[in-house]
């Protein structure tokens, strides 16, 4: 069984930085992408950044140039540097993992979310 533990979450000022991360545990043989989404009150689950096993990433416009994704591919771990916080990137994140390939199967997976709240 494959389990998503993340990491990170907190109350930081406007203007602050915050670090998620995400380890991905069990029987893992490969993980294809691995990214992070957000859902803040009242509102649809977004991507916020994905990276993959090549080292390919994919920003949401509204955190290019502030967030950085990264990942340690023998860990199963991908991070997230968030800077230059801004109210609005207040959301739980939820990490995911897509194509986990295991003895069992191919599928995809997600975290329980880590709660970020951006306020003065």
């Amino acid at each position: 069984q494959v389990q998503l533990v993340e990491s990170g979450g907190d109350l930081v000022q406007p203007g602050g930085s915050l670090r998620l991360s995400c380890a991905a545990s069990g029987s893992i043989f490969s993980i294809n992408t691995m990214g992070w989404y957000r859902q803040a009150p009242g509102k649809q689950r977004e991507l916020v950044a994905a990276i993959t096993s090549g080292g390919f990433t994919n920003y949401a416009d509204s955190v290019k140039g502030r967030f950085t994704i990264s990942r340690d591919n023998a860990k199963n771990t991908v991070y997230l540097q968030m800077n230059s916080l801004k109210p609005e990137d207040t959301a739980v994140y939820y990490c995911n993992a897509q194509r986990v390939v295991t003895s069992t199967g191919v599928k995809g997976y997600w975290g329980q979310g880590t709660e970020v709240t951006v306020s003065s």
